[in-house]
């Protein structure tokens, strides 16, 4: 697509291309029915149509067991730090939950909850700046914890779980927004995971929570209508007026995805490009990688200039090489490529060659 740079945008992140111009070229006129996709009704058979062939390429491409429900649920991610509470947290008397803190969202996630029950945040990794996944002893869990929850992937620090706890019969839930669909897990380890559209999914705005069907129905009094999961799954998300152009875009994002070859291509992909990028930063004293590297994102790559006064002419002449949106984020500076299952190969070869050539040309 012709003027088109390689955004490293941390979110929302930049959509494949194909996705782009296929809305582009539908955009006006929906499959001849002389209307925009933003235009017709959500509740129309060509709606629904696009409803259900998401949910099917989502169960597909996720690996969804039928005992699990897919809602489309408003406000993004950030909205699930209450609904998850809301809907969880009764689930056994004692209103308590576990959370592990391994980031700037745990951190809002857990804090957001404590409105609604006791939270347990003794797993947190906050004394390290948040550059590697906490511990957790599954054995110290209460026994009667509604559910814990983890941050799969942060995006802020660049760390990601590469193993998963076993919660037990405690129900884990997963806030996967910056990684779901980017690699392959076992949805049965999972009450239930949520994620966002606006980094592997789609646009900003609307968010996807898959749910294990035994958790649905244990919602708090107080919980509003639309943040009900039960009620989301009563009327297939659509108790009100959706986000249609969201989900419309998501729904063509899952067919590029079915078509690249699925998840398990997408992670072998996203490997070799995360691979790309921290073989320059382990070769080099000029850069400084920020996570701990057993831990370290294959969707968010932060880094370090050994000499941070050259940070802004790095930042200056990527963008000029269009190399798009690498500042890190104010919580940790220096610089952050966030490479989500939309950039090529190609985006990733182009930074690292730059990155090179800066180093080179500061000997």
């Amino acid at each position: 697509m012709s003027g088109r740079v390689y955004n490293f945008g941390a979110g929302p992140a930049m959509l494949p291309g194909p996705v782009m111009e296929q809305a582009q070229r539908e955009f006006l006129n929906y499959r001849d029915i002389g209307a925009s996709v933003i235009e017709i009704s959500h509740r129309s058979a060509d709606f629904m149509e696009i409803v259900e062939t998401a949910d099917a390429l989502l169960a597909e491409l996720a690996e969804i067991p039928e005992n699990y429900r897919i809602l489309y649920v408003h406000g993004g991610a950030q909205m699930q730090f209450s609904a998850i509470p809301l809907n969880l947290i009764q689930r056994l008397p004692a209103r308590r939950a576990a959370y592990a803190v391994s980031g700037n969202f745990a951190n809002l996630a857990a804090k957001e909850a404590a409105r609604y029950g006791e939270i347990d945040t003794s797993r947190s990794s906050a004394a390290s700046n948040f550059d590697r996944i906490p511990e957790f002893p599954a054995d110290g869990l209460a026994p009667d914890a509604s559910y814990a929850h983890i941050t799969s992937n942060n995006t802020i620090y660049g760390t990601r779980w590469n193993d998963f706890p076993d919660t037990g019969a405690i129900p884990l839930v997963a806030d996967m927004t910056s990684e779901l669909l980017s690699r392959r897990f076992d949805m049965n380890r999972f009450g239930a995971v949520f994620a966002s559209l606006q980094k592997n999914l789609g646009p900003s705005g609307l968010a996807v929570v898959i749910i294990r069907e035994d958790l649905l129905g244990h919602a708090l009094p107080e919980t509003p209508a639309l943040l009900n999961y039960r009620a989301c799954a009563e009327k297939h998300s659509l108790a009100n007026t959706i986000n249609t152009f969201a989900l419309y875009l998501m729904k063509l994002v899952l067919e590029w995805l079915r078509d690249e070859g699925g998840v398990a291509a997408i992670e072998q992909r996203n490997a070799a490009k995360a691979a790309l990028l921290y073989d320059v930063i382990d070769q080099s004293d000029f850069y400084r990688g920020t996570a701990h590297p057993p831990h370290r994102s294959h969707m968010n790559v932060t880094f370090h200039l050994a000499d941070d006064a050259r940070l802004g002419d790095f930042l200056r002449e990527a963008g000029d090489s269009g190399l798009y949106a690498l500042k890190g984020h104010r919580n940790v500076g220096g610089a952050r490529a966030s490479i989500y299952n939309a950039m090529p190969v190609a985006g990733c070869e182009a930074l690292a060659d730059f990155m090179e050539h800066f180093e080179r040309s500061r000997a």
